[in-house]
């Protein structure tokens, strides 16, 4: 396993595998790993004959410099942890080479990045679509793997490698849980104790409407109040909102149909922001 730090040689490595005629497995991370980035791993593993991981913090997605400098860093960690999964390279560049001094140039998603998280965190999105760009013309990978966990993510980075003809298929894979059911995050960590015990009610909550759900509720304002309410009944937990949407559009819905819906939810704890999601359709 090769750790790659600067761009020019990621892109002579892509240059190589592509002319071997090797298929490339990426997964883009902002590192802070845990089982949840290693099912992503594994999937990757699966379908490629190389697989490449990044490690990047990417700064263009934080609008709370707070947040940013508070996210957990650990490359010597990950890089152990990469290398009992047989990953071929880590590409972990510094900002500057991602970002040099005059960079001016940013891809925005228009529609899907203004609800849910883009009202949240205005400007993420457009970091996110951005360093993502840069990522998939360094690494030119085959397929990319990302969670189910970062729903939103997911379908912007869906329609953006649609839109710009990127030559990489989006695999999306079901969320890591642990086991109260909190969703694996690198903000985890962040937690106290007590803030990391009482945080799986954000589960409870999701669990709670997709139970009324199966049991024949359609109407997207009663599973949004049982979430809602589950999640007051937590001192702790600090609602920011809870959402109803198609699961492709993201658009909100009154009544869930024939397509797959999407109960997603953002919650505080103390300075930690969390994010989770249910997936609906008639199919359960």
């Amino acid at each position: 396993m090769e750790i790659i730090n600067r761009r020019q040689r990621m892109f002579s490595i892509a240059r190589k595998l592509r002319r071997e005629n090797k298929t490339v497995a990426f997964v883009p991370t902002m590192g802070a790993l845990h089982a949840g980035h290693l099912a992503l791993v594994k999937e990757a593993r699966q379908m490629a004959d190389v697989v490449i991981v990044s490690v990047f913090v990417n700064p263009a997605q934080f609008n709370d410099k707070g947040d940013l400098e508070r996210y957990p860093r650990d490359l010597a960690g990950d890089a152990a942890m990469l290398a009992e999964y047989d990953v071929d390279f880590i590409f972990a560049p510094e900002a500057s080479e991602i970002y040099p001094p005059d960079f001016s140039t940013y891809v925005y998603v228009e529609n899907l990045t203004e609800t849910l998280e883009g009202a949240s965190r205005p400007g993420h999105f457009r970091g996110v679509a951005t360093v993502v760009t840069i990522l998939f013309n360094t690494v030119r990978p085959d397929i990319a793997v990302f969670g189910q966990k970062d729903a939103q993510q997911l379908a912007v980075i869906r329609k953006m490698t649609r839109d710009l003809g990127f030559e990489t298929e989006i695999v999306g894979v079901p969320t890591v849980r642990e086991e109260s059911g909190l969703a694996m995050s690198s903000r985890n960590s962040l937690l106290s104790d007590e803030e990391r015990e009482k945080a799986s009610v954000i589960y409870q909550a999701l669990r709670s409407a997709k139970l009324a759900f199966k049991e024949g509720q359609r109407n997207a304002s009663k599973l949004a109040q049982i979430v809602q309410e589950t999640l007051d009944a937590e001192p702790l937990a600090m609602t920011d909102y809870v959402a109803v949407v198609d699961a492709d559009s993201l658009e909100p819905i009154e009544k869930i149909g024939d397509n797959e819906a999407m109960i997603a939810v953002a919650v505080r704890f103390g300075k930690v922001r969390l994010i989770d999601n249910v997936i609906l359709n008639r199919r359960q």
